[in-house]
């Protein structure tokens, strides 16, 4: 009993390990193909996408608490996205990183075409899930990540 117990919390483990990494690796993959034809990195379209789909302005720390990025990351980004014209930022004089930035036309027109191309991928990556199941994989995977992450910072960077 006891090896089989211990088979299968292995083969838990490496199905698990292997799967997550599997997926992260395609997602990186498609993002990369998709978006280096339009000259962005995976920041880039983050923040685009997530500037679109608000229903408001956002500021740099907003978009690095969605995006889940580091703040250096995502003021390159920032700048990039401004300096190509797709942002702008209305505030000049408070301090950029509370500023709020919003997407222009050029923007706005990335945006739409980044969501969309989201909600395709998503559509057929799900393919095959009832309503029920994705619900409950999401469910799960949320709880996995916050028990993950519990982990983390209870060893305090050991």
């Amino acid at each position: 009993m006891y090896q089989q117990a211990g088979a299968n919390v292995e083969d838990r483990f490496k199905k698990f390990t292997v799967l997550v990494n599997r997926i992260v690796r395609n997602i990186h993959k498609i993002k990369t193909e998709e978006m280096s034809r339009l000259g962005l990195k995976s920041t880039h379209v983050s923040c685009i996408y997530y500037l679109y789909r608000s229903d408001k302005q956002l500021t740099a720390k907003e978009l690095c608490d969605i995006c889940d990025e580091d703040k250096a990351a995502v003021s390159r980004a920032i700048e990039f996205l401004e300096r190509e014209g797709y942002t702008s930022c209305f505030s000049k004089s408070e301090k950029r990183y509370r500023s709020p930035i919003v997407l222009t036309e050029k923007g706005e027109k990335l945006g739409r075409f980044i969501s969309d191309k989201v909600d395709e991928l998503l559509e057929l990556s799900s393919a095959g899930l009832s309503e029920v199941n994705r619900k409950v994989f999401y469910e799960s995977l949320d709880l996995i990540s916050d028990n993950l992450q519990k982990i983390c910072d209870s060893q305090g960077g050991k």
